[in-house]
């Protein structure tokens, strides 16, 4: 990330991209839950990225400022989002998982269900501890609040 900064040649930024690019498609996937307009909103962090690399100030780990960008901007889209209607060109496109043999079990399927009905907000927090294996300070960071208000939408979600 350093040698990008300073001196901007693309074979460390395609590196920072092979690294990250899984990792923020399948964050901005559990928002959108479309494969189409998750891997938009990976291309637009991306761009995002190379304007704001510059202002990384190195008090947190990378992937917990690159989490932080991703999680803001998918949260902004899915706000203006709101405000906005889409229509689907296709009525009956279905997505395939890439774990097509995988079936989960009964559980799964009813976490997977609540999960998608919980506001994004609430979902995001929850990914983040559980499945990115966040600490409570390094959501706090991201967040932008406090540790204690992290436990208590934690506790809520």
């Amino acid at each position: 990330m350093a040698l990008y900064v300073t001196s901007q040649r693309n074979e460390y930024f395609e590196e920072i991209y092979e690294r990250y690019v899984n990792k923020v498609y399948r964050k901005c996937y559990s928002f959108v839950y479309n494969q189409e307009k998750a891997e938009d909103l990976t291309h637009d962090i991306f761009l995002k990225l190379i304007v704001k690399i510059g202002s990384f100030k190195e008090t947190s780990k990378f992937s917990t400022w690159l989490y932080s960008i991703t999680y803001n901007y998918c949260m902004d889209q899915i706000r203006t989002g709101k405000r906005k209607t889409e229509v689907a060109l296709y009525d009956n496109m279905e997505i395939s998982d890439e774990d097509d043999g995988d079936q989960l079990d009964f559980h799964g399927n009813e976490i997977s269900k609540s999960m998608k009905q919980m506001a994004a907000d609430e979902r995001a927090i929850l990914q983040m501890k559980y499945q990115e294996d966040f600490s409570i300070r390094e959501i706090a960071e991201t967040l932008k609040i406090t540790e204690s208000a992290v436990k208590m939408r934690l506790m809520r979600s």
